[in-house]
């Protein structure tokens, strides 16, 4: 080391960035690497007839989860329990989130027993008015 730091920066080339080979890895393993960029899918070329065509690896899986939103302040746990119970299926949790003052936000995660329920919800109620009021 015959140099002092302030030499070694400045002979440093200037705006390159280093890569670090670990950087992402983790992520990159767990979601893999996809066949397509996201860009290229959302382009997907229309049929003939004007319907567009989805990729098998884009299709919908089957949830077990929703976010139902836009809900009126007054709505508690139990009528979203009972909403869905009744017209979807078994649950396993609901959850209405809070504010700071205790006060609905108007929103709820709505945990169901059986994959697919999720699905079956959300075609069922998505842009729906529930209540009718």
């Amino acid at each position: 080391m015959d140099k002092s730091l302030d030499e070694i920066i400045a002979t440093r080339p200037k705006g390159i960035r280093r890569s670090n080979p670990r950087r992402n890895s983790g992520k990159a393993q767990v979601l893999g690497t996809p066949a397509t960029a996201p860009a290229t899918r959302a382009r997907a070329v229309p049929a003939s007839n004007g319907a567009k065509t989805v990729p098998a690896a884009t299709a919908q899986q089957p949830a077990d989860k929703i976010i139902v939103s836009n809900l009126p302040t007054d709505v508690n746990e139990q009528q979203v329990k009972e909403l869905f119970h009744t017209t979807v299926g078994p649950l396993r949790e609901v959850t209405l989130h809070y504010d700071s003052n205790g006060r609905s936000k108007g929103v709820a995660a709505v945990h169901f027993q059986r994959r697919g329920d999720g699905t079956k919800a959300f075609q069922q109620y998505n842009n729906r008015l529930i209540d009718g009021s």
